[in-house]
């Protein structure tokens, strides 16, 4: 017998900048952020993206993302959407957009991934104050 319901695991999240998809369905992740760097405070992103693959479930369920401040409990954005997997040797890949995202000082910032209210993942985006170099334009997010 084989259950109707089994809560998948998450194979990966990334935080990008932007995606495209290709003819064949598959994502190409542009600007894979591993920090955030900026002379000064406070900087916001325009669009970031969070992208999660899901895989080893089977059923409907609900995933829900939120970014904390660097005090690890203040939610700056939430969003939760629908996903289903009909069987656990398939995946499933969910994009999540957040616009005008805010980092007012420097610190860890805190991604939280949960499906059906169950923590999955938390991770942090540092964000670090650099000096601006004489004549050179300013960072923005991202880069």
């Amino acid at each position: 017998m084989t259950p109707n319901r089994i809560l998948p695991d998450l194979q990966s999240s990334l935080v990008c900048d932007n995606l495209r998809q290709e003819a064949n369905g598959n994502l190409i992740l542009l600007g894979v952020l591993s920090q955030v760097m900026s002379p000064q405070f406070p900087i916001t992103a325009q669009q970031l993206l969070i992208v999660n693959r899901w895989t080893a479930g089977k059923g409907s369920f609900t995933q829900a993302v939120r970014v904390l401040s660097s005090d690890s409990s203040t939610v700056l954005t939430k969003s939760e959407s629908k996903f289903q997997l009909n069987d656990p040797v398939f995946s499933a890949t969910t994009v999540v957009g957040i616009q005008n995202l805010t980092f007012k000082e420097p610190g860890p910032y805190w991604v939280e991934v949960l499906v059906d209210d169950v923590m999955k993942l938390r991770y942090a985006i540092p964000v670090f104050q650099v000096q601006q170099q004489a004549g050179a334009p300013g960072q923005t997010a991202g880069q």
